[in-house]
């Protein structure tokens, strides 16, 4: 397990300048740049035609120094040189992302953790139950409701949710805009939560029912696979009942896809969600990465790719991890 895990730790380092170097050519063809945007020009690469002197004399030392007339390759060193003493910065600005970065990094992990717990926290149950009793009822009905919260669009969702609860003279109402309310510093640290938790419930909604129904559906399909096998009825022709059947015996290799999907979702915690963002005003890193787009800031955008890409390296590696910790069986050295 540990050559195994060296391995995948050597291998990462390749496949990330791979990723950096595909993700920084493809920002490149993108129209447009830092200078254009800041001078109004039209970020070619011999700089734009300006109708004053002095802001083509501007715009012409600012291309210099941030060396976006160099060659590909030129920019590419210089960007893996800012990244490597991180030193990633607001072209247009000036200045270091990394305050704005943490700030919003902080809000997007905070809120994605309470969101992959809730889907877990119900989605595992859900599946366990639907694959224990299929055809049943229950089952039935679970599928059907959650078919159709799989496939209601979250920024139709997020919508709806905005007209039917955000009237302060409902009974029922929740904030809709922002993480806390006007003067929210000033309050008590338990009223400061709860102040917080009542304007997450909208986005939160709306970021888990799919992953939730996604992954039951996962975990059923899993369980159903499971359930199948000789030594499932092996068990339960020895006597054994129904409840250790399922949650010892066939419990363990039923979460294989659930922990192969974590992988998959990890990334979620730096990207975030650029509509549901948007929607709600949440200042959490989609929003941050989305204005970097729109305003052509290099450095935002390939510092949210590599941070998404790290916690996707990182999260497969949890997950072969995982495989072991669920099912001891399970090993990842070469067989003869």
């Amino acid at each position: 397990m540990t050559a195994y895990l060296i391995k995948r730790l050597m291998m990462m380092v390749p496949t990330m300048f791979g990723i950096i170097v595909i993700s920084f050519c493809i920002i490149r063809l993108a129209p447009g740049d830092p200078a254009a945007q800041k001078f109004g020009g039209v970020g070619q690469a011999t700089g734009g035609m300006n109708a004053e002197k002095g802001t083509e004399g501007a715009e012409k030392r600012f291309r210099e120094r941030y060396h976006l007339d160099d060659a590909l390759h030129v920019q590419f060193g210089y960007f893996v040189k800012r990244l490597v003493s991180l030193e990633m910065i607001y072209f247009q600005q000036e200045r270091l992302i990394w305050p704005d970065l943490w700030r919003a990094m902080k809000v997007t992990i905070l809120l994605n953790l309470i969101v992959f717990v809730l889907i877990y926290m119900f989605a595992v149950p859900i599946g366990i139950m639907s694959a224990t009793y299929p055809g049943s009822t229950a089952d039935r009905l679970t599928t059907v409701g959650l078919f159709v919260l799989y496939s209601l669009p979250s920024f139709w969702m997020a919508e709806l949710l905005r007209m039917w609860f955000g009237n302060r003279q409902q009974a029922v109402w929740f904030p809709i805009m922002d993480l806390h309310s006007l003067g929210a510093e000033n309050m008590s640290s338990g009223e400061y939560l709860l102040d917080y938790l009542h304007h997450i419930v909208l986005p939160v909604f709306c970021l888990t029912y799919g992953g939730l129904a996604y992954i039951s559906r996962q975990m059923r399909a899993g369980m159903l696979e499971v359930i199948r096998q000789d030594y499932i009825r092996t068990a339960e022709a020895k006597g054994a009942g129904k409840a250790r059947v399922v949650l010892v015996h066939a419990l363990r290799n039923g979460l294989f896809p659930i922990i192969t999907l974590f992988a998959s979702l990890l990334p979620f915690l730096i990207g975030g969600s650029v509509i549901i963002e948007q929607i709600f005003n949440i200042p959490g890193m989609g929003l941050f990465a989305f204005n970097g787009v729109l305003s052509r800031e290099y450095d935002v955008v390939m510092t949210t790719l590599t941070l998404s890409a790290v916690l996707t390296l990182f999260g497969i590696l949890v997950s072969d991890v995982l495989y072991v910790l669920v099912n001891p069986q399970v090993t990842f050295d070469n067989r003869r």
